[in-house]
């Protein structure tokens, strides 16, 4: 299976009216030279519901509207909030009931936040691999419609549309820049940049290295998950639709210690008052540690995916 520019393409056509339009701001203050490296930050951390997610959820229930296929016992998702977030937004939009399953890990905010939603939430295990084997019982129980945090052709294509925004924005960008949990975000980002001639540096956390793992593999592994930002990225093993992404030439896999996730947060707080999760401090990360170094005159854009996390950690010295 392989997802392609035309799937995300029907999605953006779908969703149109019901996401939020991504804001693309400069990252520097302006007096850099045209030679040094531009880069920018998509704002997507300030879509409905806090993160990409709004878009592929809005993307597979409003396919299985069209199609008649939503059930009346609703929808189910197991997640590590964000996801669950979305989906339980979006089907409230559209009066049909929504079941989340989160580990018990997930962040008070996250859980809060759903049951505001409305959702019905159920606590399991302390990894979303737990929560997801019992969301599946209960959608063979209950007969609800289950969706995916990541691992689903319509989730990935509705998160790409998000590329197609900002290539619209930008359209002399070389690189994008985003970070990688289970893969359906950058599944979708890498399809959309590749038909555009965009260079895609994937970012995980060192030690939630699901896609960098399966890469050097050659095929899907599953992968220790331990890392601060766990809570969005903590997949411990990437998807098929990710995998086939991530073997195009215009793919970079890179890694990044919690250390540098956490410096980046803080840095994107107190020099822009930027509030976001580990998650979307990540790709930032990248390029404060050079682990990719854009090239002098390089147009970059780094994605800054979500904000659903605690502030009270914002203020004080980094980690």
């Amino acid at each position: 299976m392989e997802l392609t520019y035309d799937d995300v393409v029907a999605a953006a056509d779908r969703i149109a009216g019901r996401v939020r339009p991504v804001t693309i701001a400069p990252l520097g203050d302006g007096t850099v030279g045209d030679e040094s490296p531009q880069v920018s930050l998509a704002l997507e951390f300030l879509q409905h519901t806090g993160s990409f997610k709004a878009r592929g959820a809005q993307n597979f229930i409003r396919t299985h509207q069209e199609n008649g296929t939503l059930p009346a016992a609703g929808v189910t998702i197991a997640s590590g909030g964000n996801a669950g977030l979305a989906c339980a937004w979006a089907a409230r939009q559209s009066g049909v009931a929504a079941t989340v399953f989160v580990p018990t890990t997930a962040p008070k905010v996250k859980v809060d936040r759903l049951v505001s939603y409305g959702a019905r939430v159920r606590l399991v295990g302390v990894e979303y691999s737990e929560a997801l084997a019992a969301c599946d019982e209960f959608a063979a129980q209950s007969g609800a419609l289950m969706s995916h945090a990541y691992d689903h052709p319509l989730i990935a294509a509705g998160a790409g549309t998000l590329m197609t925004e900002i290539q619209r924005l930008l359209p002399e960008l070389d690189t994008v820049v985003v970070a990688v949990g289970g893969g359906g975000l950058f599944a979708g980002i890498a399809t959309v940049a590749e038909h555009f001639g965009i260079r895609t540096v994937a970012v995980e956390p060192d030690r939630c290295r699901a896609l960098n793992a399966a890469i050097a593999a050659g095929e899907l592994v599953d992968v220790p998950v331990d890392s601060i930002a766990a809570d969005s990225l903590g997949a411990r093993r990437t998807t098929e639709l990710a995998l086939k992404a991530a073997q195009k030439p215009s793919v970079h896999s890179v890694l990044v210690p919690d250390t540098a996730i956490v410096a980046a947060r803080h840095t994107l707080w107190e020099d822009h008052r930027l509030a976001v999760e580990h998650a979307a401090a990540t790709t930032l990360a990248a390029l404060e540690t050079e682990v990719y170094r854009p090239q002098p005159g390089e147009q970059v854009c780094a994605i800054l995916c979500g904000a659903n996390t605690d502030p009270t950690d914002l203020t004080g010295p980094a980690a």
